[in-house]
C-alpha cells in the first residue's frame, strides 16, 4: 500500500488499483475554499505518481457532495478581493482532475452546487443517489460560472441546456441530470456507497493501459468538439464581477437570503 498523504480538507487513500479521494469539510458541506482546491491539485498530482492506481473514486463526506464556491472564504463582496492566482485555482484544479492518468468516478449525494457541478464534470464517470439535487447558482451569487465549467457542461449536456441551467440557476434532480446525459447512473440513496464501490472495483480490474488510452482519446475528442482553452480567462471574468457594483449587490442579496453576513 502506498504511503497515504495527509491533507486538512481531503481524505486520500490508495490500495492496489483503486484510489479514493473524498472532500472532507462536512461542516461546510464540502464548500470549495482556496486551501481545499490547492489540496485537490496536490492530490491529483499524487495519484499520478501511483503507478498501480487505475481508478479514483471521488466523493464528499457527510450529507453533501459539494456546496460549491465558498464565497466567504474568497473574501465576500465587501472584503479584499482574491488574488488572480486564487481566482484561477478552480481552473487549475479542474484541469488537473480532468488530466489525471487514472479514470475518475464521482459518487454524488445530497447537494451538488456550482463548483461542485464543475468538479463532477471534470470526472470521467458520474453516479448519483436518486435524491441528489444539483444547481448552478453563480449568476444569482453575482459571479460567472468559471473554472472551465461552461465548455465542460456544453460537452456533456449541449449548449441549450447549459444556457438554461447556468442562467436560470434553478435546481435540477438526479433524474433530470441523467436524462440530460450528465450522469451515467442513478441509484437509490441507500445504495450509493455500495454501488459506487462495486463499479469502481469493476473498472479497476480492467487493463490499466487500456483505461488510460481510452480516457485520453475521449478527452482529446471532447476537447476538439468544445475547447476549454478559453478558461484561462475565467479568473479575469470572476475578478471583474467581484468589482462590479451590480454584481456586488446581487451577491449581498444572495447572502442575505441565506442569513450570511
Amino acid at each position: 500500500m502506498a504511503q497515504q498523504p495527509q491533507f486538512e480538507s481531503l481524505r486520500v487513500t490508495a490500495e492496489g488499483t483503486l484510489g479514493r479521494l473524498s472532500l472532507n469539510r462536512p461542516e461546510k458541506l464540502n464548500a470549495l475554499s482556496p486551501s481545499l482546491m490547492q489540496e485537490l491539485v496536490q492530490a491529483a498530482r499524487w495519484f499520478d505518481r501511483q503507478d498501480d492506481v487505475r481508478v479514483v473514486l471521488v466523493s464528499g463526506a457527510g450529507r453533501a457532495f459539494c456546496a460549491g464556491f465558498d464565497l466567504n472564504a474568497f473574501g465576500g463582496m465587501d472584503r479584499t478581493p482574491p488574488s488572480r492566482e486564487d481566482a484561477d485555482l478552480g481552473r487549475v484544479m479542474t484541469e488537473q482532475l480532468t488530466n489525471m492518468r487514472a479514470l475518475t468516478l464521482a459518487a454524488i449525494q445530497g447537494r451538488c452546487v456550482g463548483g461542485g457541478v464543475v468538479i463532477a464534470a471534470a470526472c470521467d464517470l458520474r453516479l448519483a443517489a436518486e435524491d441528489a439535487l444539483f444547481s448552478i447558482p453563480e449568476i444569482d451569487m453575482g459571479i460567472p460560472l468559471a473554472w472551465g465549467g461552461i465548455p465542460r457542461l456544453v460537452r456533456e449536456i449541449g449548449p441549450a441546456m447549459t444556457r438554461e441551467l447556468v442562467i436560470d440557476c434553478r435546481e435540477f434532480s438526479a433524474a433530470e441530470a441523467q436524462a440530460l446525459g450528465f450522469l451515467n447512473r442513478c441509484v437509490p440513496a441507500g445504495q450509493l456507497a455500495e454501488a459506487a464501490e462495486a463499479w469502481a472495483k469493476g473498472l479497476a480490474a480492467k487493463a490499466g493501459r487500456l483505461l488510460a488510452v481510452t480516457k485520453r482519446a475521449v478527452n482529446e475528442a471532447a476537447e476538439q468538439l468544445v475547447s476549454s482553452a478559453g478558461a484561462v480567462a475565467d479568473a479575469d471574468q470572476l475578478l471583474a464581477a467581484l468589482g462590479d457594483p451590480e454584481c456586488q449587490e446581487m451577491s449581498r442579496a444572495y447572502l442575505a437570503r441565506r442569513g450570511k453576513p
